[in-house]
């Protein structure tokens, strides 16, 4: 998925950096004007805790004036940990840019071409 929304961002113009959530943190994200988090659901439908949650507490106060996009996949539920996502970025006062892409576990081309779209879209 994360491949697919750094395709369309290029195909819109986009110079990009494709980085694992262990390598990012508040400080890299001073330097991009949009950020696209990819993140399945984990457990009892929850973000990633001992990678992905950490950095995405670390870099929240730092998002406020980025364009913002979430997506990711889940395996059983009903993709309520990106309406709890959704929340707590609004909690904390990141503004979405566009509407998050959900896939029920691997994507199939609809859920892949909404993540180029989606890329496209933050350009």
């Amino acid at each position: 998925m994360a491949e697919a929304v750094a395709e369309g961002a290029k195909d819109a113009g986009a110079d990009v950096s494709l980085l694992e959530a262990s390598a990012f943190n508040k400080d890299k994200a001073g330097n991009y004007q949009s950020i696209a988090f990819g993140c399945p659901a984990m457990g009892d439908e929850e973000l990633e805790d001992t990678i992905f949650d950490p950095m995405f507490t670390d870099v929240e106060g730092a998002l406020s004036d980025k364009k913002i996009v979430l997506f990711g996949s889940y395996d059983w539920g009903d993709g309520e940990w990106m309406r709890n996502w959704k929340s707590r970025c609004s909690d904390s006062g990141v503004k979405l840019f566009a509407d998050s892409v959900l896939a029920n576990n691997t994507p199939d081309d609809e859920a892949l071409d909404k993540c180029k779209a989606l890329g496209k879209a933050i350009v």
